[in-house]
């Protein structure tokens, strides 16, 4: 897959993503964030608790699942990243999680989305 098909695959994953969490109720507050140490796909409030989501966009397993590609080190990432999101925001939540949404693109249909909360 090209660069340009791959960006264009994760914008989209962000996109229903995105869609996905604020129909439940979640409030959007950032889209691709970035920072010197890395960056945040969504940044969203789950009532008083502030969200750090990562997306990862599949079109079929061969890449390995998305949740496989969240471990230990990027997760550990993921939690600096949303309180220094939150200190440079001047937000000061008294709780913090990272999410996953792992979005299938199957080639036709509907994509599929599954939203684990709480990542540890």
């Amino acid at each position: 897959m090209t660069t340009t098909a791959r960006q264009a695959l994760g914008a989209y994953g962000e996109r229903v993503a995105a869609r996905h969490l604020t129909e439940r109720g979640l409030v959007l507050l950032d889209r691709n964030w970035r920072c010197p140490e890395g960056e945040l796909d969504l940044v969203l409030r789950d009532g008083a608790v502030l969200v750090a989501c990562e997306v990862k966009t599949r079109r079929g397993d061969s890449c390995g699942s998305p949740h496989e590609a969240v471990d230990p080190v990027r997760l550990e990432r993921l939690h600096r990243l949303v309180w220094r999101w939150a200190e440079e925001h001047d937000v000061h939540p008294d709780e913090a999680r990272v999410d996953l949404v792992a979005v299938q693109r199957p080639r036709r249909g509907a994509a599929v989305v599954e939203h684990v909360a709480g990542l540890v």
